[in-house]
């Protein structure tokens, strides 16, 4: 049911302590929820103290067990997932998180999903949206309403992390066509539409939203908006060049256990640089009270 002041809705809530789960958390708050946020036990980040000084709940919880998860879901609204991680917390953590939601008579489940629309991407052409879409065939079989939230590319990875816009190089480069609409959403976006969509009980099986849509040209637009200095752009080649490096930095890199090793997060950039996973229709509009943060923004935060 829908959160009240006088009858909160409980929502459960792992991974509390990364950076899309702690704004998730905050706000949930900030929209009256009552957050139960898991955390391992002896968790000693920082973002433990902030929760419990913000109102949440923590649960010390043992992931591997369904009967303690079972326990720490009882008379919860919705379990959400912002859990990250490989084979073993996408499949086998989340699934054990999912199997306790439905023996703890949770109505709802939202999983860590947070990226682009990868049900329309071909199996095998990204690891880690691979991993989602396993889970989600599972999670369709499993007696709970579920959701799942898609949102683009975080468009804060747009001031660093992504080889995007260059701002050194004064240069946005991509592969292929410069055309391409991409969808970004920053994170705390996201986690304002995540928080709204677990206190709605009417939420469909995909919602699919985008701060912006932009194309190459638009952010090389944006990036000259947010520096006043003119940027240019760097088209390195077509997509089978990208496809190319990709498998030789696959090819060269030693197997780990990093999430997000540089070749995927290139694979990342080929799938949206393909349109293939562009998110339609979009779901903006949904909840009219958040207010959707533009690239331009974003890219004017660097200093």
């Amino acid at each position: 049911m829908p959160s009240s002041k006088a009858n909160p809705a409980t929502i459960v809530l792992a991974g509390a302590t990364g950076d899309l789960g702690f704004r998730i958390a905050r706000a949930l708050l900030k929209r009256g929820a009552a957050v139960r946020a898991l955390v391992r036990p002896g968790n000693t980040k920082p973002e433990v103290a902030q929760l419990r000084e913000l109102g949440a709940e923590l649960v010390e919880v043992d992931f591997n067990s369904v009967i303690a998860l079972t326990q720490a879901c009882s008379g919860a609204a919705c379990v959400v997932s912002a859990l990250s991680g490989l084979r073993d917390v996408i499949m086998d953590g989340q699934k054990r998180l999912l199997d306790a939601a439905v023996v703890a008579g949770v109505p709802r489940f939202i999983p860590s999903d947070f990226c682009i629309d990868y049900t329309k991407l071909p199996a095998g052409s990204n690891r880690n949206l691979d991993l989602r879409r396993e889970f989600n065939q599972r999670l369709d079989q499993a007696p709970i309403q579920a959701t799942s939230v898609l949102n683009g590319m975080f468009t804060d990875l747009l001031t660093g992390q992504a080889p995007v816009v260059l701002f050194g190089l004064k240069r946005v480069m991509y592969y292929g066509n410069a055309d391409q609409p991409l969808d970004f959403t920053t994170t705390s976006d996201t986690a304002e539409f995540t928080a709204a969509a677990a206190l709605d009980p009417t939420t469909p099986r995909y919602l699919r939203v985008a701060g912006e849509v932009a194309t190459v040209r638009g952010l090389q637009r944006a990036a000259t908006d947010a520096t006043g200095q003119p940027f240019k752009l760097l088209r390195v080649g077509p997509l089978g060049v990208l496809g190319v490096l990709i498998k030789v930095t696959k090819a060269l890199m030693p197997t780990s256990d990093d999430v997000f090793p540089p070749w995927q997060g290139m694979q990342y950039l080929h799938n949206m640089f393909t349109g293939l996973p562009k998110l339609a229709p979009l779901d903006n509009g949904r909840y009219p009270e958040i207010r959707w943060t533009s690239v331009r923004e974003v890219l004017a935060t660097r200093k």
